[in-house]
């Protein structure tokens, strides 16, 4: 009989035959076998450890959600016939399902939905994990075309099913999906849900094949997890960036410009500059170089890169010349190297750290474009060190070192960070990629960072770190990536004259901290929910006369505080008081200063925070001096004048 090993370290025997949840407890609903989430139905056949996975758990919610997703197109294929199912994963919060539905589906038709989803768990009814070969699944699967073309996929590139070869089904009631599981025991687990939304999806997101429509739901273990999430959709579509920048007016994407270009109007030109400029400042104090290079470079560069190669589908295709072909460029990096091999180097000058706010172009799928969020064209903070071996290490704990103080100054916490080992297809020899691993795994043991791996995350010249912030509602951020890279060293012959007056190969290490500027701007925009701090502030402090006649008051104050440094506005508008205030809070304008008849006899004026306290009878050098201030420190809390 096989001997399990329990998490509160029982060995109890199970009889042969017998599955591994006989073992666990009534809150279970997956299990962890020997480190392999398992369906509570796997029977081992040999001594193994078993975890339960209960439905509150990180684990136990992913299970979850993939079978609410099952449910969700057993439930759109009861209500239309015919329907044809594509692909249904669970996601980051919940679940969605791409589907071929026999008939124009909306969003008034959710509801309906979710009731035939809702008496399908009320029937409680079995997942039941199957085992068959490929030829038998294609028969069970008939009519089901983008199934069959997935199992077909599986089965080589000739699209021969071999006998012996056998693909996963699972089936409840009499429906039956192709998946790898595992689900919860029954449909009558499936705890709190509801549907979200409903869009169109290309499959395979390629905008060549059949647009699918994708409906999303949200699945949790209770009832009180589902309306606590809610809520926080609620707050996230509240902060959505695309609705604030255009309510403060910083960016657009007109029509003419094509999917997934942004530009940037004088408001949002103030925030970048802001930025763009700590950025800049930062990195000189930090030793790194600032350099420009070109937006496109001939095919060359490219092939020896090694993008052509193997980035060639994120890639615009080329510009025909009399001088060859030209790209426009995907990634910053190989322009740095040419920077690097400009002349010839000693161990002297390593290391080297060229940083650039360089835009680069990527050819996103149609269907995964979103906001600034998901970008065609973007400003990345692009910094690549050019190291010895010997500094690789302190190098990357540097990195690690900027990484926290800069999002630290945004208000993000302590990250998530995921050390991204090498995908399928890469430009690595083994021993580089096994090198590049173990100093990643060194830099962060060194600097103390926990972190999980995420097995085939990385990019094709590299393994790669990511350290993810939780923003102020709790959504987690993809923000910063450090790889480390022997190969394009390899393949531009980069060298460096060692102390032995000796060639050696240097290191380099890619970094990008912020990532795409738009993207950064974005997360920002929807972290403070518009509301910046000062610093960031397209507009500053804003004026408000209560008639004609103090306007020229106000001119004399605005000029004042521009001389300061700050970024004043005068409201001259023909409406009243109360209006303008509310323009101004609309506009997240941090501080409001309303000047009439009294306030200029006195010399001291009310000033109105972001948050509607107001604060009277307050000089004006101390307004200036206080705001001063708040903007050098950075602070991400408004300044109390009366405190």
């Amino acid at each position: 009989m096989p001997r399990l090993t329990l998490p509160d370290g029982t060995h109890p025997e199970l009889p042969e035959g017998e599955p591994v949840g006989g073992v666990l407890g009534p809150d279970a609903i997956a299990a962890r076998v020997d480190g392999e989430l398992r369906d509570l139905s796997f029977v081992p056949t040999g001594d193994v450890a078993v975890e339960p996975v209960g439905a509150v758990s990180d684990d136990g919610l992913h299970v979850l959600r993939h079978s609410a997703a099952h449910v969700l197109a057993q439930a759109v294929c009861r209500l239309w016939p015919g329907t044809r199912y594509a692909i249904g994963p669970a996601i980051d919060d919940g679940f969605y399902y791409d589907l071929a539905i026999a008939a124009h589906v909306s969003a008034d038709d959710l509801p309906r939905i979710e009731d035939e989803m809702r008496a399908i768990v009320a029937e409680d009814q079995p997942f039941i994990r199957e085992e068959v070969s490929r030829s038998e699944a294609l028969a069970r699967l008939a009519g089901q075309d983008f199934k069959r073309e997935i199992i077909e996929d599986l089965a080589g590139e000739e699209g021969e099913v071999g006998p012996g070869d056998t693909v996963t089904l699972y089936r409840n009631d009499h429906w039956v999906d192709l998946c790898l599981g595992p689900h919860v025991p029954s449909t009558g687990r499936i705890g709190a849900f509801t549907l979200t939304s409903i869009s169109g999806a290309y499959w395979r997101g390629d905008e060549k094949n059949p647009q699918l429509t994708r409906i999303y739901g949200t699945a949790w273990a209770t009832r009180a997890d589902l309306e606590a999430h809610l809520h926080r959709l609620e707050e996230a579509e509240r902060r959505d960036h695309r609705l604030l920048g255009r309510q403060l007016d910083l960016f657009s994407s007109p029509e003419e410009l094509g999917p997934g270009l942004w530009v940037w109007h004088p408001r949002g030109g103030v925030f970048r500059k802001q930025l763009e400029d700590w950025v800049r400042d930062l990195h000189l104090a930090r030793g790194y170089d600032l350099v420009v290079t070109p937006h496109i470079a001939r095919s060359v560069l490219w092939e020896t890169s090694g993008h052509l190669a193997k980035y060639a589908d994120n890639m615009y295709p080329p510009m025909q010349t009399d001088t060859g072909d030209y790209y426009v460029k995907p990634m910053n990096c190989p322009f740095h190297v040419l920077i690097y091999k400009s002349q010839v180097r000693s161990y002297r000058e390593l290391p080297m750290r060229l940083s650039e706010l360089g835009t680069i172009y990527r050819h996103e799928r149609l269907g995964s474009l979103h906001g600034l969020l998901r970008i065609r064209g973007g400003t990345q903070d692009d910094s690549h060190i050019i190291c010895r071996p010997d500094q690789l290490v302190d190098e990357i704990v540097a990195v690690f070192d900027l990484t926290l103080e800069i999002h630290r100054t945004f208000g993000f916490g302590d990250p998530v960070v995921n050390l991204s080992t090498l995908p399928g297809q890469t430009i690595l020899e083994p021993e580089m990629a096994a090198r590049a691993t173990e100093t990643l795994v060194t830099a962060l043991e060194r600097y103390g960072l926990p972190y999980t791996e995420a097995e085939g995350e990385g990019t094709f010249y590299g393994p790669k770190v990511d350290f993810h912030f939780r923003d102020a509602i709790g959504r987690l951020w993809q923000l910063t990536t450090v790889q480390c890279d022997f190969a394009l060293p390899e393949r531009f012959d980069m060298e460096y004259t060692g102390e032995d007056n000796k060639r050696h190969r240097p290191v380099m290490i890619h970094r990008a901290i912020l990532g795409t500027l738009e993207r950064f701007s974005a997360v920002l925009i929807e972290h403070y929910g518009g509301a910046f701090p000062l610093w960031l502030s397209p507009e500053q402090i804003r004026f408000v006369p209560v008639a004609d006649r103090h306007v020229e008051h106000c001119r004399t104050l605005a000029d004042t505080s521009r001389a300061s440094g700050l970024r004043p506005f005068i409201d001259d508008a023909k409406e009243s008081v109360g209006k303008k205030i509310r323009s101004a809070q609309l506009m997240k304008v941090p501080y409001i200063v309303v000047v009439g008849d009294r306030d200029i006899e006195a010399g001291t004026y009310t000033v109105r925070d972001r948050e509607g306290i107001e604060t009277p009878g307050v000089p004006f050098d101390q307004i200036i001096t206080a705001l001063g201030d708040e903007i050098a420190e950075r602070s991400l809390e408004q300044t109390r004048f009366g405190g």
